[in-house]
């Protein structure tokens, strides 16, 4: 059985909800706010790999077709050992031909995020773009602010820094 923990606070503006999923969890949950999503996806995962790749394909193939942006932030694929480069340059070329943005930075960034329609925010150990076998956690909070001062934090959304 997964284990959940569920944590709410109340807000001025509101109530504030946020969720703790392991890696068990995380995709099924994830995938499931990925489907309600209207406007934009980013990602930030620093490796990228083939059976991620597969298994997440199908559902951003749909949101482009419905004209959802998503991107993915990555650790540029030279930066890996030739096996995974290889895996990464795979899965690139594969999410590019789906209409997937793909940004690498030489920086050795390592930060695991993901942000809905600048609502949802995932954050936590989980490479969304490679996790198979190691045990993560992954943190999903709705707040429209928390989301922005991320993307503000980060700079998640920009293309050269």
């Amino acid at each position: 059985m997964f284990r959940r923990l569920i944590f709410s606070k109340s807000r001025s503006n509101g109530m504030l909800t946020s969720k703790l999923f392991c890696d068990k969890s995380f995709y099924s949950a994830f995938i499931n706010d990925l489907k309600h999503t209207q406007d934009e996806v980013l990602i930030e995962s620093p490796f990228i790999a083939n059976n991620r790749t597969s298994s997440m394909l199908p559902i951003f193939k749909r949101l482009v077709k419905k004209g959802v942006k998503v991107r993915i932030n990555t650790r540029n694929p030279r930066h890996h050992d030739k096996e995974l480069r290889i895996q990464a340059w795979q899965s690139i070329r594969r999410l590019r031909d789906a209409g997937v943005k793909v940004k690498f930075y030489d920086d050795m960034r390592h930060r695991k995020l993901a942000i809905l329609d600048r609502e949802v925010l995932w954050e936590g150990s989980l490479n969304i773009m490679s996790q198979s076998y190691s045990k993560e956690i992954m943190r999903r909070t709705k707040s429209k602010e928390l989301a922005v001062q991320m993307i503000r934090f980060t700079a998640i959304n920009t293309w050269g820094l």
